[in-house]
């Protein structure tokens, strides 16, 4: 059950982006899991993947062409095309050289993406049959029915809009995602498209993205598994009636960050709260770190423990579970006599030992929510990182036990 999450706000169309839907049938019939996306001529692409050393075919093509001119954006669900070697790398090519000869653009233009089970060979002739469906369908408000199209095993679609003026000009940021589990990116999501009309400059769009990724995607974690498959690609159509944003200052470019950042964090987000099998969803803050990284070490910790996750399953405030992971975090010379937590606002540990204001009733009541933070107070600096996660179910078992089924 998707904790917090209900149907899509209005995703607004992007001026120069359009998304087509077709069924190949590739793990069931009649599912619609291969999704075109065509950007305006003259876009700017910028993106980030995994950094799996088993990543997919799809993103070792994606990471040669970005940077160049990309029209088209193509997607399958249900087969990743990861560990399948040269063979893999020759599917993925075909299937973009198809898409380019219809499209009559360069085989270069076209970057791949796929998501699905590893290791099995992408049914490429499947993709190649939907192709032109998909080339039909393309349409400007079709992004809904985009994010429907590149889940897996998502209960939701995720998508996110946000719109803003400047000097009369209305602007839009639109992005979709999709992941379930598999969930610890080192860069993105599982499949994350973000695209907006403004007009922005190669460098700057790939700064935007690297931030605007580090700030949320890469501060989910729902199994602690990085995905071989994770790609984020943000899209500057350009179509905007505004000059070009060259460098990352000006007014201009700070709205622009703003509405890119809300969305990325909404989708990104999102995806926590439809996590394989969760019934929370859960904050983690760590606060006066020495570093950043110190921050995230714990954060991180406490968010993997598995018998940290199966007691929030559980609504059980077994609060010794979370100073056990703290003290395992890897942090040199960790005092633990500074250390402070709080589970919601109730003090559960103070200077490192049960606060003396705190009752296993207090704790409960925290547990019981589906939206829980867990805050931890280091007492070492000023840094400070926040990371999403979620508990751990009987479901989320199931579904991966019979994810090949």
């Amino acid at each position: 059950m998707a904790v917090g999450l209900g149907p899509l706000s209005t995703l607004h169309p992007v001026p120069g982006f359009e998304l087509g839907i077709a069924s190949a049938g590739i793990k069931r019939p009649g599912r619609k899991d291969v999704v075109v996306m065509r950007c305006a001529e003259g876009s700017r692409i910028a993106g980030v993947t995994t950094t799996n050393a088993f990543c997919a075919a799809p993103v070792l093509i994606t990471r040669e062409r970005l940077g160049g001119e990309v029209r088209y954006l193509l997607t399958n669900t249900g087969n990743a095309n990861a560990g399948t070697g040269a063979d893999g790398l020759a599917r993925a090519r075909r299937s973009c050289a198809r898409l380019a000869e219809l499209a009559g653009v360069a085989e270069s233009a076209v970057l791949p993406f796929s998501t699905g089970v590893i290791g099995e060979p992408l049914p490429v002739e499947k993709i190649e049959s939907a192709l032109q469906a998909a080339l039909d369908d393309l349409k400007a408000n079709n992004w809904e029915a985009a994010a429907t199209g590149i889940m897996t095993t998502d209960t939701l679609p995720k998508g996110a809009s946000r719109q803003f003026q400047h000097d009369g000009v209305t602007i839009t940021v639109t992005g979709i995602s999709k992941g379930a589990g598999m969930i610890r990116p080192n860069m993105a999501t599982m499949l994350g498209y973000i695209a907006t009309d403004a007009k922005v400059a190669q460098g700057v769009l790939q700064d935007l993205v690297r931030d605007a990724a580090n700030k949320s995607f890469n501060r989910i974690t729902i199994d602690g598994d990085t995905s071989t498959n994770d790609c984020c690609m943000l899209i500057a159509t350009g179509q905007a009636a505004l000059p070009e944003i060259s460098e990352a200052s000006g007014e201009l470019f700070t709205k622009l960050k703003q509405a890119v950042f809300e969305v990325f964090m909404e989708v990104a987000q999102a995806i926590v709260r439809d996590g394989e099998g969760a019934t929370k969803f859960v904050t983690v803050q760590v606060n006066g770190g020495g570093t950043h990284q110190e921050c995230l070490d714990v954060a991180y910790a406490v968010a993997h423990s598995p018998l940290i996750k199966t007691a929030l399953f559980a609504s059980d405030p077994n609060w010794g579970r979370i100073l056990a992971a703290v003290g395992y975090a890897g942090v040199s010379q960790l005092d633990v006599s500074k250390i402070d937590v709080f589970l919601g606002e109730v003090c559960i540990a103070s200077k490192g030992c049960r606060a003396t204001t705190y009752t296993e009733e207090q704790g409960a009541a925290v547990m019981a929510r589906e939206e829980i933070t867990i805050r931890i107070e280091l007492g070492r600096g000023a840094c400070s990182e926040i990371i999403w996660t979620t508990d751990l179910s009987h479901e989320y078992v199931k579904i991966n036990a019979e994810y090949r089924t």
